[in-house]
């Protein structure tokens, strides 16, 4: 018999979504303690709550739980970095590619491209290029491949946040991401899959590139 997920109460949610939006625009950075007597009067709550969005926000690999250190932000490496991102190298253009031979519809993708060129500053930006990326592969019509993806997409939009911090370089992926979504428009399910595999290589190359530690070696 399959279990049912627990719901997670209102002010937990309430909680969670705020401080993952905090991580995510880079209002908290990684590193940074989380403490919850701050966080609980922050949000006008009790410790309850926020004590059980962050031990939610630990499972999905934004926050880091240390028995001696409490809690903190994670910290963004390339070895983390390239992780994340093999995954969504290996599990993201096949889910577009699927999008597209299906001829599911791709105006939520549309619509976060047009807020992403719009944002008014580098936070909203990140938030619109992170529901562009899920627009791309939740249509697939295979509700686990959509639900890997959505596990490492908060971790993703960490490396971006950190990586944008360092080096923005959203000009440059907006005009990627309108030419994976044109040819995703024109019914090209190779070239979309194609142009999407390179944007997510070349990103985490430039933005953690192989160095002395592995060699020099690509």
């Amino acid at each position: 018999m399959t279990s049912v997920p627990t719901p997670i109460p209102s002010r937990t949610q309430f909680v969670l979504e705020g401080i993952k939006h905090r991580i995510l625009t880079g209002q908290l950075t990684p590193g940074q303690a989380l403490v919850e007597t701050d966080l609980a009067a922050q949000f006008g709550v009790s410790k309850t709550p926020v004590r059980e969005a962050l031990k939610t926000l630990a499972g999905t690999g934004l926050v880091v739980i240390n028995q001696y250190k409490g809690v903190t932000v994670r910290m963004v490496d390339a070895d983390m970095a390239r992780e994340v991102y093999d995954v969504r190298l290996l599990l993201e253009p096949e889910a577009l590619r699927r999008v597209v031979r299906r001829g599911a519809s791709l105006d939520a993708a549309r619509d976060a491209l047009t807020r992403a060129d719009a944002a008014a500053d580098t936070a909203e930006r990140s938030l619109a290029n992170r529901e562009f990326h899920r627009a791309l592969y939740a249509p697939c019509g295979n509700p686990l491949l959509g639900r890997m993806l959505d596990e490492v997409r908060d971790q993703a939009a960490l490396v971006s946040a950190v990586a944008w911090a360092a080096e923005p370089s959203w000009e440059r992926e907006a005009g990627e991401h309108r030419e994976i979504l044109r040819l995703a428009l024109d019914g090209d399910a190779e070239g979309a899959a194609g142009a999407l595999h390179a944007h997510i290589a070349s990103f985490v190359r430039r933005a953690f590139p192989r160095g002395q530690e592995e060699g020099g070696q690509e």
